[in-house]
């Protein structure tokens, strides 16, 4: 098993865990590695080096950039748990949700920014929150 630090074109850092050297760069090849943060394949193998346990403390930066995203990973796990995907079909159920043709109900989905924009201007209170895909898989 090998696993390598990677870093996304966004500057998180996570690990990834390999059977060998060729499944990361087959797994690389084929555009099937992502951040698990913001859902982007631009991924690369960050340089290691071996651990040598000398000191328990980490810098305080990397051990802040750690807990936001592991405290954003647990927000965006909750808004999954918590709403009904309406995909594509977000705007208009906002809509009818805001004029209660019907039932309230937390949803998320997919909508443009003219259309975030057009909901706002109808007084109809959506936010943005980007979701990488990774979490709307099963998680084992």
């Amino acid at each position: 098993m090998k696993v390598f630090n990677l870093c996304c074109a966004h500057d998180h850092r996570f690990e990834g865990w390999f059977s060998s050297e060729q499944d990361y760069l087959a797994q690389t090849a084929g555009s099937r590695i992502e951040c698990p943060i913001c859902g982007t394949k631009e991924v690369q193998k960050l340089p290691s080096a071996p651990r040598l346990n000398l000191s328990r403390a980490q810098t305080p930066q990397r051990a802040q950039a750690a807990t936001a995203q592991q405290e954003w990973l647990t927000v965006a796990r909750q808004v999954m748990a918590n709403t009904e995907d309406v995909g594509d079909g977000f705007a208009d159920e906002a809509r009818r949700i805001h004029y209660k043709e019907t039932p309230a109900r937390n949803i998320r989905g997919v909508a443009s920014s003219e259309q975030h924009a057009a909901l706002i201007d109808e007084g109809i209170e959506v936010m943005s929150i980007p979701l990488p895909g990774i979490l709307k898989q099963p998680l084992h």
